[in-house]
Formats: C-alpha cells, structure tokens, sequence
C-alpha cells in the first residue's frame, strides 16, 4: 500500500551524498578545517592494513609488464583508434599530464600517487581524453593486481611509448604507492571557472613571476601553458616567457624545458579536427552510463582523425611515431604563419610545406595533413633563451637526446625522493644531484656514548631540541625532500634561514662538528641524538623515564651533493610548532601550521601533541613567551593543555596576533598567547584532542605520545632502513 501522506517526497535529503550537496560545516566557512590531515584515512583504502604496496611491487614480473605493455601499443580498438594504428602518443601524455601538475614550491602534485584517476585532475580540460588512455591500461592493471599500481603503470606507459617509438630512455623506478581518494590538499587556484584569464594569478600578467605561489600552470585546468598563447592570444615571445617560469617551478632549467618540449612533440598529433562544442561533459560530470568516461564525441564515428581534444589540429613532424630529430627540421626548416584549426584553435602552419614532408593522416595513409605548431612550440624557435638551445641540439642529436631523456626521467620520478627509494631493474646507477644524495653514515659507534657526550657538552634542551626540530622539519611527504638525513642545516641555503637562528645553530654545530670528529658519528646523527637527549631529559624532569627510538646511520652531504637552488622553496615561511612567523601573511597563522603539518605527514593528533610539548620545552624562536603556559619550562608535563583548558581563566585580543591570558579572580595576566595556541582551545575538534591531553589520568599517555610523535618527525626521510 502507498502512503498517501508521502506527498511523493524522496526519503534521502537531495543532496546530502552528492558533490553539489551543502556540507553542515559550510554554515561557518572561516572555520579552520582539519581535512587536509585526514585525508587518505586507512578506512579509504580497500587494501587493508597488511599490505604494502613497496613490499608487492619487488614480486612483480617487470619484463613481462612491459612486454605487454609494449604491445598494448599498436593494439587498436575500435571504441578508441589509436592514431597511426599506435597509441605512443597518447600514453606518452598520459604520463606527462600525470608528473607534470609537480611544482617545486610544495612539492605537491606529479605522478607519485595515481592521483589522476580522481577528481580534479580527471576532469582538467587539458586532460582531455587521458580518460581513455587509462581505460586502456585497465586490462594490465587487472592482470598485474596488486603487484603494480596505477601510478607506476602510468609513468610507465610513457617510458614504454617511447621505447616502441625507437627512444631509449633514461631508466624507470617502481614504488609510486596509490592513494585513494582525491588530494584536497592541493591548491590549484582561486578560479571558479576552468581556463579563466590567466590575469587572475598573476599581479601583472606582463611578468610571468609574478604568478601567485606556490602555483605552477597558468590558467586553471592547465598543466602548463595555454597553447595558442597568454590568454589564448599568440605571441611566442610572451609564451616563451611564460614557459620559462613555469618549467621553472616545476623543477627545470631553460635547457631541460626546450628538451622536454622538443622531445614531448618529436611524437603524437594534437587534436581538434571537428566540433568542439558537440563533446559530452567531463568524466566527473558525466551520468553513470558512460561509467566513468567523459569528453563523449559523438562525432568520432570509430575513426582517429575525428577527435577533438585540445582543439589544436595536427602533428608536429613528418614521422609522428618515431623519435627522430624531425621537430627541430619541421620547425626550423620552415616559415610559419597562424591559422585556426578546425575547432577553431590559433595554430601556426608552415608555408609552403612540401607534400612529402606533411605526415599521412591518422587513419587513412592515402591522405596528407599539414603539420603544425603551437605557441609555445614557435617559442622555441623565436625566443632568445630557447633558440640558441635549440640550435644546440640541431648540432649535436646524441647531446639532445641525452638531455631528453635524463629531463624525461626527471619529470617522472622527480617526486618520488631519494634514490634509496628506487625499485627495480631499470633504476640508473648515477647520482642525480636532484635526487638529494645522501652518503651512507657510520654505524659502528655506541649510541649511548655518544649521548652522554652530548649531555657533557653543556647544550641547553632548547638547544638540542631546536636544533634537531630545525633540521627535520623541512621534511615534505609531498615530494619526499628534506628532512634531518645530510645534516643539510650545516649548508647553504639552511644555515642561513631566519626560522633556524643562525647563531643558535653555528653555536650547536661546531659542538657536534668536533664530537663528530671525535666518535666517528656522523653529525646528522648527532643532531637527531641531542635532540632525543633533549627529549629524554626533559620527559625525566616531568617524572618519565623514555627512550627515544633511533636508528644510526645517517650521512652527512656536502654542497657538491646539494643543489642550494632547489632548497630555497623549502624554507619555512613559519612554523607555528615553534610560534615563529617571518611576516604577517594572508593566510592565518593556524592555517600555516596545517599546511606544514601535512607536508610533515601528522595526524591532527600528533600536530596537537607535538605543539603543546614544544611549547612547555620553551622552543620558541627568539625565546618568545606566547603558549609558554608553565611555571616548569623544561619539563616535558602536559600543562599547555591544562592551562589552556582551564576555565579559571579568560583570553584577551592584544593585537596583532597577540593575546593575554587572565586570571579571572585577581585580573593578572598570567600568560600571553598566538592564535596558533588559542585555536588548539577555540577549534571544536582540536579542543577535543587537548581535553584529552588536559586530563588528570592522561598525563603519561601526553608524554607517550609526544615521543612517538617526536621519533616519527625525526625518522620520516630514512628511507635507506625503510622495511
């Protein structure tokens, strides 16, 4: 029997389970959300806590994978036809789109975590249609399991192209584990349209470094640059510049960004030979009968040459499935003049092109099509920085095809850390200086001895604790850079960084320096030591006898081994563990420390612990007074917690970040306060996480977790004894 009093209404809220539906928290949109440590919860991962992928992967057949995958290639079907009968072109973008979102500012984005497969990226308009080329690759993911993930299996489709287009690339790592849910920790951009005027990241679009950090591309929905131009304006002047700073933040130089796009266009045709207009929407807008597939074209008709992605219609050179040096000829071996395609894409074509140096079409090699180039190929040829390297290359074809493929190897693994993390056949024996090389560090020492030459040397805990902070801190989960492995703090640019107190740090380092000299202990591992020493002291003065874990070990690098440059974006611009901001900012103090503390890889548990541990240790830079709430500095006891809980007192804005905490009886300040200490009381979720540390039978339970917490921050970059 129907209920007549239903009225016909849905049982579920509309909404609530959709990505248009109002979360109940966007009523208060200023408050501070926590998501950015919970995201990647294990309960989103349907691979259970006993599996690890690093541990699957070193079982896999690689040589039969890439056998199939080679012959995945030229195996073309009729739901999607691969151009010339060869889908190389298309699983070299795939890989290319998939490492290319990297940017060096955070180290967020790239290839590392099969991110590709969820939304945004799935559904960026210049991923068009890489929907397929994973559709593709399904058949090999399903047959491989378990021993290989998707993000390994996409940067490997790329090494894997080029391989059956004649390339011989650098080497090729394994171990890139997937995640599972979309990273909501990246930052894309303020857009709220894709492709909207690049003039929105830029305070003068005129001056390309000028684009707002720590963005990379310069348009939303873009990996790069807009190919038919700035703002889809050509002028490949303007575009070489933007190229410049682009490639630049993401990792590289002039040299390796004119190889890249050389190398990246030496193969593979663009797509626009048709209405653009009549493509379906994007994968993540798509209804469930397309299963997870976008860009429908209904005018496709089985046939390559009808497809429309980028808009851009044509190949770059004669012979556009193998790698040979036809880029450099087309390009340079003709005059160019712009044209629209037939989706109506800005395209430059040659004038007067010989008809056998047009490459036959797609699918039917009766016919010729006029090749083409984008803005930022003109830019190669036309801009002062690129042309002479360019010239170069022409020169010299081995030299270009060197530089090709170590930028290729590059782009693909630059998020995935330090060699040591490598796996398998193919990883190249050389020491890339991008790569952070480490030495190995001595280990035939006793660690207690070595301790208690520490504590004779007189070094305060908030020397010891600040030292080995600093040096680990810089770790970043993100990309896997940083970190207290390499003693790097000794180097430029680290031992110059205001957050470090320079004359703190050289005070500490020339102790452990001639310790060092003296034990044999590498000083990276005395910085980590005298900071669990630290630690350990500390927790004794609170009534706890701990042990810090530790393991020995670690190198020491030199500058030879460190590319200054590229550790300039890892300087903290603040560090709310220790209450330190260079400068007041935009973005609020509390929302710096979930930044770092994501990149550190924290829960929002031990970013909570972590704190108000450092804050009773009297850690902060510059011996600031703000969150100190003890009368026993040094000792590592969970008062913080208990103060800040405390409802005999009240909390007083100050200005400026600053606030008073006062006793509600006499009216005395007693303490004084960030909003980085206050929002640990003000927060409704990180309150709960300190009632739990404030509590009278938890006290222990603060120091245990604090030494956990502590060891974990010390020992995220030791890859080299990772399990």
């Amino acid at each position: 029997m129907s209920d007549k009093n239903s009225g016909g209404k849905c049982p579920v809220m509309h909404g609530g389970s959709t990505a248009h539906g109002q979360d109940n928290t966007n009523w208060w949109p200023e408050a501070l959300n926590l998501d950015i440590l919970h995201q990647h919860d294990r309960k989103t991962n349907p691979m259970g806590d006993d599996y690890s992928y690093r541990d699957a992967v070193r079982s896999l057949d690689y040589r039969a994978l890439e056998n199939d995958m080679k012959a995945l290639m030229t195996d073309s079907q009729a739901w999607w036809p691969a151009d010339w009968g060869h889908y190389g072109g298309l699983m070299i973008r795939l890989a290319w789109h998939s490492a290319g979102t990297y940017r060096i500012a955070d180290g967020r984005g790239g290839g590392g975590s099969g991110s590709q497969r969820f939304a945004p990226l799935n559904s960026w308009p210049d991923n068009g249609n890489l929907d397929k080329a994973r559709r593709l690759l399904w058949p090999l993911k399903k047959k491989y399991g378990n021993k290989v993930s998707w993000a390994d299996l996409i940067i490997l489709a790329g090494n894997m192209a080029y391989e059956t287009m004649g390339f011989r690339t650098f080497g090729f790592s394994y171990g890139r584990a997937d995640v599972w849910h979309p990273e909501k920790d990246i930052y894309w951009g303020a857009e709220k349209e894709w492709l909207a005027p690049s003039d929105e990241r830029y305070s003068n679009v005129e001056k390309p470094d000028t684009m707002e950090n720590p963005l990379a591309a310069v348009q939303m929905g873009l990996i790069y640059v807009n190919p038919e131009g700035v703002n889809g304006q050509p002028d490949p002047i303007k575009t070489g510049d933007q190229v410049l700073e682009t490639f630049a933040r993401m990792a590289m130089n002039a040299e390796e960004t004119a190889a890249l796009t050389a190398g990246g266009h030496t193969v593979g045709k663009t797509h626009g030979n048709g209405d653009a207009g009549a493509l379906g929407p994007e994968p993540e807008g798509a209804d469930v009968h397309e299963q997870g597939l976008g860009w429908i074209n209904p005018n496709l008709d089985g046939k390559a040459t009808n497809a429309v992605t980028s808009g851009i219609e044509g190949a770059w050179t004669t012979n556009p499935t193998e790698f040979d040096m036809g880029y450099f000829e087309m390009l340079f071996g003709y005059e160019w003049e712009l044209k629209k395609s037939p989706a109506g894409a800005w395209q430059w074509e040659p004038v007067d092109i010989k008809d056998e140096h047009k490459p036959v079409d797609v699918t039917d090699p009766s016919k010729r099509c006029t090749p083409i180039m984008t803005d930022a190929d003109m830019a190669m040829k036309l801009h002062p920085e690129f042309r002479p390297i360019c010239e170069k290359f022409m020169a010299d074809p081995e030299y270009f095809k060197d530089c090709f493929a170590r930028a290729w190897f590059k782009l693909t693994h630059r998020d995935m850390g330090p060699k040591s993390r490598y796996i398998g056949p193919d990883v190249p024996a050389e020491d890339l200086i991008w790569q952070d090389p480490v030495p190995q560090g001595e280990t035939n020492y006793i660690e207690e001895a070595v301790k208690a030459k520490i504590d004779e040397a007189g070094l305060s805990i908030n020397e010891l604790v600040c030292t080995a902070w600093d040096s680990a801190r810089t770790f970043r989960g993100s990309d896997m850079r940083g970190g207290a492995n390499g003693a790097r703090i000794r180097l430029a640019p680290q031992k110059d960084w205001e957050g470090n107190e320079p004359e703190r740090l050289a005070k500490v380092l020339k102790v452990y320096e001639a310790l060092s000299a003296e034990t044999g202990a590498s000083v990276a591992d005395l910085i980590v030591l005298g900071g669990n020493l630290g630690v350990e002291k500390a927790a004794k003065a609170a009534g706890y006898e701990v042990h810090v874990p530790f393991t020995k070990g670690r190198g020491d690098a030199t500058d030879s081994m460190t590319d200054a440059d590229s550790f300039a974006p890892l300087e903290p611009l603040a560090d709310g563990f220790r209450n330190w901001q260079k400068k007041d900012y935009v973005v609020k103090p509390e929302e710096m420390l979930l930044d770092r503390a994501q990149l550190m890889g924290l829960t929002a548990p031990e970013m909570t612990v972590l704190l108000g541990g450092m804050r009773v240790l009297g850690t902060n830079h510059g011996g600031t007074r703000h969150g100190v709430f003890t009368d026993h500095e040094g000792r590592l006891t969970n008062d913080f917690f208990v103060n800040l809980t405390d409802m005999a007192n009240r909390w007083v804005p100050k200005g400026n970040n600053v606030y008073d905490i006062v006793d509600r009886a006499s009216g005395n300040v007693k303490w004084t306060a960030s909003r980085v200490d206050l929002v640990f009381g003000s927060n409704s979720v990180l309150r709960s996480y300190a009632e739990v540390y404030a509590q009278d039978d938890n006290q222990e339970k603060f120091v245990k977790d604090f030494v956990a917490a502590w060891a974990k921050v010390m020992n995220a970059d030791r890859f080299d004894v990772e399990a």
